[in-house]
């Protein structure tokens, strides 16, 4: 079987295949924020995105200033949650986009490297929902002044809430993106291990602003983990490299094999 991408398509043409892909993801996200929606509509969204600072409020409830907040926050976790449901067909609309221009080989990684997408994910929202909100509104709820009377808003609340986890989300596909980028020749291994102690300050830089305590544990709660990123960044990266160097020495050595069998003595 040959390795090589198919035929390459006219511009006009791949125009078109792009229209009718992003027709379909724009369908899957309607679909999946009607269908979050729907679900969301038989949960009690409220009582969840409040749990991380209900301990804090020392026995009071969120507030609420205008009579659509329970909808707005039911539509704002209708829209993550539909975006999230939507994204099989997304990343499979990329995937039908960018797979004729692919070799097979690179075609084999895409389940591994969703498996991973989905693995990050669910270690990222379970971080920053069990872990970094915690600690975060801890600080935050502790520095305020004994003269005022916490009355938090419901809006304002899950709005943080799901800001934080949404962030956090993104930072941990971080090893998928070195990924794409060392596949793509744009970075190496070698540019990852010599900024190495560079990314050590910006992970406690990022774990202070993210989770501002003035404990250590708060801290290196969230540095590890970023780091342990990183570091997964630069094996990943070192493995999709090696792979790539790999490829180009047996595509160089069937190059120059005809002219090497030219030079034979008959």
């Amino acid at each position: 079987m040959s390795e090589a991408p198919g035929h390459e398509m006219p511009f006009l043409d791949h125009l078109e295949e792009l229209r009718k892909r992003l027709f379909w993801v724009a369908g899957a996200i309607l679909i999946g924020i009607a269908v979050g929606f729907a679900l969301l509509s038989n949960l009690d969204i409220i009582r969840l995105l409040e749990r991380p600072i209900l301990p804090l409020l020392h026995g009071q409830k969120l507030i609420y200033t205008h009579p659509g907040t329970s909808f707005h926050i039911l539509l704002n976790a209708s829209l993550v949650l539909g975006l999230i449901l939507a994204s099989p067909i997304i990343v499979g609309q990329i995937w039908g986009f960018l797979a004729p221009a692919l070799y097979a080989h690179e075609k084999r990684v895409v389940i591994p490297v969703l498996m991973a997408m989905v693995a990050l994910f669910l270690a990222g929202v379970s971080l920053s929902y069990f872990v970094v909100l915690p600690l975060t509104l801890r600080f935050l709820m502790s520095i305020e002044s004994t003269a005022l009377t916490p009355r938090i808003a419901a809006a304002a609340d899950s709005v943080f809430v799901i800001g934080v986890c949404v962030a956090l989300e993104l930072v941990f596909e971080v090893p998928i993106a070195i990924l794409a980028l060392t596949a793509l020749g744009l970075i190496t291994p070698q540019f990852l291990s010599k900024y190495r102690r560079h990314a050590i300050i910006i992970c406690l830089v990022a774990a202070a602003f993210i989770t501002p305590g003035a404990d250590p544990y708060s801290l290196f709660a969230l540095a590890v983990p970023l780091y342990v990123l990183y570091e997964l960044s630069v094996f990943v990266a070192l493995f999709a490299y090696r792979r790539r160097q790999k490829r180009e020495a047996r595509r160089e050595a069937e190059a120059n094999a005809p002219h090497e069998s030219a030079r034979a003595p008959a």
